[in-house]
């Protein structure tokens, strides 16, 4: 009883490193590894940009926009509960939002691309 379990593990095992070897692919280095690497980057260093510009700063400058009225209505009921207003909060958020609104203005220079 061991013995067929045993050959139906190696029988498992040969057939997944036999299927796995059939799935690779050969790839042979020709000439200069850094420079492929460089071009590469090259490529898409303009596609990072853009997508980083029109795309991820826009979603975080509408998430620090919700957070912001969200912040400025919780002030206002909480200043109408307790009679004061703390302003630490919306002007760090506020902060934040600016900070994104101009970051596409300089922060390619700041990372060097």
């Amino acid at each position: 009883m061991l013995k067929k379990t045993k050959k139906k593990i190696a029988a498992t095992l040969a057939s997944a490193v036999a299927f796995a070897n059939m799935l690779t692919i050969q790839a042979y280095a020709s000439g200069d590894v850094s420079s492929a690497i460089q071009s590469t980057w090259n490529d898409a260093k303009s596609q990072i940009k853009s997508i980083v510009d029109n795309v991820v700063f826009p979603v975080i400058d509408v998430v620090l926009v919700i957070l912001l009225f969200v912040k400025i209505g919780l002030a206002y009921m909480d200043y109408r509960k307790h009679g004061q207003l703390e302003w630490a909060p919306i002007a760090i958020i506020f902060g934040c939002l600016l900070f994104t609104l101009t970051a596409p203005l300089y922060i390619w220079n700041v990372v060097g691309l």
